[in-house]
């Protein structure tokens, strides 16, 4: 229940903030240097409500959010906003999920790894990843790659998801071409996250193997599988929980680099080309995906650690 005031608040701010920015939709369309009391510029502002207040701006786009109408884009094409970002969504909700994925597929044995075989060789070579790959800018990585991989040996195509005859190959040739497409924006979005969830699961499992309660299942004679694996893994995920929760947001920026610079279809390129064309239905449309998907994200990171944990399940029924 508290997401939706939130949602408000975040839709209120965001508004008021993109249309106090210095530029405007009709210079942008019009051209520098036309003067705007031009009829048809002056229609432009009628049309769509651009000649109010901003509150009653505000108002009036907040009456068609509720029946799911993001109205107009501002483009010369017109299209609704819906339409473009039902378009763009799922390229990038698609790689967002996949970096997630190996993010954690990855990150939890490396830290878990490190953290049980601590000062080892394995951990050390862990520690100068985890500084080179937050070291290494992702733009930066980006173009190296194209450069390497795209350019000089052509192994990888290094932009867009499809080739443009692509519809005329055969049916698993088709297949992996839409992979290696994938392949090096994957790479660079995962990159630097790898190494900081591994960072992130390498602390918290170092804290709970330090507890009593695994001490006692040691004390046991347990095999160090079930301990690391049953007792201690568990608790150690709640905080990676967390921070997989709070960083929706990022990876959700994150795309908008890889996006712009692999030229994929998704909607951090469409955001970009918004913000440049002072496009405000559009941008505002891309903000409530972008907020809602945040929202939810953290809602399923709280449900997550009754799942997780037995003990907050069996406070929760306490306190009922």
């Amino acid at each position: 229940m508290f997401a939706i005031p939130l949602l408000l608040g975040i839709t209120f701010i965001s508004f008021m903030v993109i249309h106090l920015a210095p530029g405007d939709p009709v210079e942008i369309i019009s051209g520098e240097g036309i003067p705007i009391d031009l009829k048809p510029l002056q229609d432009f502002y009628k049309l769509y409500g651009l000649d109010q207040p901003l509150h009653v701006q505000y108002w009036n786009w907040l009456k068609r959010i509720v029946r799911l109408d993001f109205g107009q884009s501002f483009a010369p094409h017109g299209r609704p906003v819906i339409h473009m970002i039902r378009e763009r969504l799922p390229v990038t909700l698609a790689l967002n999920v996949i970096e997630m994925l190996i993010m954690v597929a990855l990150s939890v044995p490396v830290g878990v790894t490190s953290a049980t075989r601590q000062y080892s060789t394995f951990d050390k070579s862990t520690t100068v990843f985890v500084f080179v790959g937050f070291a290494t800018p992702d733009f930066w990585l980006a173009v190296m790659l194209q450069i390497l991989l795209g350019v000089h040996l052509g192994w990888l195509p290094i932009s867009g998801l499809r080739l443009p005859v692509w519809e005329y190959l055969p049916f698993w040739q088709q297949q992996w071409d839409f992979l290696s497409h994938l392949i090096l924006p994957i790479t660079v979005a995962t990159f630097g996250g790898l190494a900081g969830y591994s960072r992130y699961m390498r602390q918290s499992m170092l804290e709970v193997i330090r507890q009593d309660y695994v001490q006692s299942a040691r004390a046991k004679g347990l095999p160090e599988s079930v301990v690391i694996g049953k007792h201690a893994l568990r608790n150690a995920m709640l905080p990676i929980v967390t921070v997989l929760g709070l960083s929706v947001p990022g990876l959700i920026g994150g795309s908008v680099i890889i996006e712009t610079i692999f030229a994929l279809p998704g909607m951090g390129q469409l955001m970009v080309q918004a913000v440049f064309e002072r496009d405000y239905p559009v941008i505002m449309g891309n903000l409530v995906i972008v907020a809602s998907l945040t929202l939810f994200a953290n809602l399923v990171a709280d449900l997550s650690y009754g799942l997780i944990d037995p003990r907050i399940r069996v406070g929760r029924r306490g306190r009922a």
